[in-house]
């Protein structure tokens, strides 16, 4: 069983596949939070060209990307989720986080078979704020 709590603790990078030009868009809401509270946050979003949105540096592709990330976590269609699989393979890194509604059994397979946990069909917003919630008690 995947433990989102320690995920969460232990990560320090979170790179937002699929951040929005658009402020108030989920993706770029999620993205803001995730620096606000402390994560070394990057973007992704081929519209994007050596771009900041909100402070957050945004990458073309994760391939562009200068650094390790500890999660890959994704805004992007389910369909859309096999064009991605190379370059999270090649970056390697320890969790690929699929948002809430997301989910491709099949295009992740690799990923899973690389070792890096797999994430579906979550909200990283929804687990991180449920893991600050049960750490008050």
């Amino acid at each position: 069983m995947i433990n989102y709590c320690e995920i969460l603790r232990e990560s320090k990078s979170i790179a937002v596949v699929g951040i929005s030009r658009e402020p108030h868009k989920i993706s770029r809401k999620i993205a803001s939070f995730l620096s606000d509270v402390g994560y070394d946050v990057v973007g992704v979003n081929p519209s994007f060209g050596n771009e900041y949105a909100d402070g957050i540096k945004v990458y073309k592709t994760i391939s562009d990307i200068p650094h390790n990330v500890d999660i890959i976590n994704v805004f992007r269609r389910s369909e859309d989720i096999p064009g991605i699989i190379d370059e999270v393979l090649k970056k390697n890194p320890k969790v690929l986080w699929l948002q809430q509604g997301i989910r491709n059994d099949l295009a992740v397979k690799p990923v899973m078979e690389k070792g890096i946990v797999t994430i579906q069909d979550e909200c990283i917003f929804v687990q991180y704020n449920y893991c600050k919630s049960i750490k008050k008690h």
